[in-house]
């Protein structure tokens, strides 16, 4: 195998596997500012991103999770004071129960992601323009090759 790609995938994976630890870190950090764990955030951004409703089976299969983890994630959600999430049975299958995401859900899902994006946006400001377009035109190209190259299809699991 060619040496130098050998060392560019080695320096690559360093530097991803770095960026994976620290952003969890952060995320952590950031997460438990506002009450939250990361999957709990997850689960919150699930429910955003899907119009602030979705069956519990499907955001678990989203997350790679069980129904039962999911269940549970959902009890802590409704918890919260208000809760940040309710749940209601599906009105078209009486035997799927839906969860739904509670104003105030919604309004602690949206004060956490302007803080990540703050932050984003303080380390980003501190790169000049042309060479952050080039890291995101890079990173936006790696992106298109893994998804390209190692794409899973979810539909047939």
């Amino acid at each position: 195998m060619d040496n130098r790609l050998e060392n560019d995938v080695n320096e690559l994976w360093a530097m991803v596997f770095r960026l994976v630890l620290d952003g969890e870190k952060l995320l952590s950090a950031r997460l438990a500012d506002h009450g939250l764990t990361t999957p709990q955030f997850y689960v919150l951004k699930t429910l955003s991103e899907q119009g602030g409703h979705s069956a519990i089976g499907q955001i678990a299969r989203l997350h790679g999770l069980t129904n039962a983890t999911m269940t549970g994630l959902i009890n802590r959600l409704e918890a919260f004071e208000p809760p940040l999430v309710e749940r209601e049975t599906n009105s078209t299958d009486r035997r799927s129960v839906d969860v739904v995401l509670t104003q105030a859900g919604q309004e602690r899902f949206q004060a956490v992601q302007n803080d990540l994006m703050d932050q984003l946006r303080v380390v980003l400001s501190l790169i000049p323009d042309a060479e952050r377009e080039a890291i995101l035109n890079d990173l936006r190209r790696y992106v298109m090759l893994i998804t390209a190259t190692f794409s899973v299809d979810s539909s047939s699991e």
